[in-house]
């Protein structure tokens, strides 16, 4: 398995990059991913939260994880009230 040496958000690419030991360079086009795996703003927001305050989090949900599964579990979907 690979060492990953840094792994940050680009604003300016709305990518997560992570860069491995040995020189790779993976980049995790956020907005492709929110647009495969969100169903809505909630979700969204979700995958938002993460991505700006833990991009390494973020990072190993979509490379190792279940998207899917976490969304709905932590997704709570409240209508707005009147």
């Amino acid at each position: 398995m690979r060492k990953i040496l840094s792994c940050e958000f680009n604003l300016d690419t709305t990518c997560v990059e992570l860069r491995m030991e040995d020189g790779t360079l993976i980049s995790i086009d956020c907005t492709a991913v929110e647009n495969q795996v969100a169903n809505s703003m909630y979700q969204r927001s979700e995958l938002d939260w993460l991505l700006y305050n833990a991009p390494p989090g973020y990072a190993d949900l979509i490379l190792n994880g279940d998207p899917e599964k976490y969304l709905k579990t932590v997704t709570v979907n409240k209508p707005f009230e009147n």
